[in-house]
């Protein structure tokens, strides 16, 4: 069964690959391609940091903290033994994916080939990949799966009661 979520990862990996090779191809660097007018647009960029442009030019750094999360990712997967953490492992997908997607340019390149562009009135927001947009997705629904199971393990905890009222009706005195 955990063959279909390293699918997933597999499918974020290739679909990144590809579609920044596109954009290597087709367009040089600060070549624009409008796809909905001025809000949407299709932009070669190169970031040698991370989110936001953030740690420029520490390739090695990120690099290496890349392995440590993949290996950490794939232990955590094989860990999982409950039935019920679909979210949980669809997420961790979509982030092993996103994240030895950045891996390999930053391997190869030293640098991540980022292409969506989004800008909202005078704001344009940073240019990036389909490897973060999996990121993202994969940490919103790491989270999604946190907050249901947090309160799955609050119940079992106080042996199928509420923590909040220990299985107590709580009554307002008007």
């Amino acid at each position: 069964m955990r063959l279909f979520y390293y699918g997933i990862a597999l499918f974020v990996f290739v679909l990144d690959l590809v579609t920044k090779k596109i954009v290597e191809a087709q367009l040089e660097i600060s070549d624009q391609i409008s796809v909905i007018g001025n809000f949407f647009l299709i932009t070669s960029y190169r970031n040698r940091g991370a989110a936001f442009s953030i740690l420029q030019d520490q390739r090695f750094f990120f690099i290496a903290i890349t392995v440590i999360i993949a290996v950490g990712i794939i232990w955590y997967m094989q860990s999982i033994k409950d039935k019920n953490r679909a979210i949980l492992l669809t997420g961790l997908g979509f982030v092993l994916g996103g994240a030895t997607g950045n891996f390999l340019d930053r391997a190869l390149t030293g640098e991540v080939v980022d292409f969506l562009q989004f800008n909202f009135g005078s704001y344009t927001f940073p240019i990036f990949n389909i490897a973060d947009s999996a990121i993202t997705v994969g940490v919103v629904l790491i989270i999604i799966d946190t907050l249901l199971h947090s309160k799955d393990e609050n119940k079992s905890l106080n042996g199928g009661e509420d923590k909040e009222n220990n299985g107590h009706e709580q009554r307002t005195i008007s």
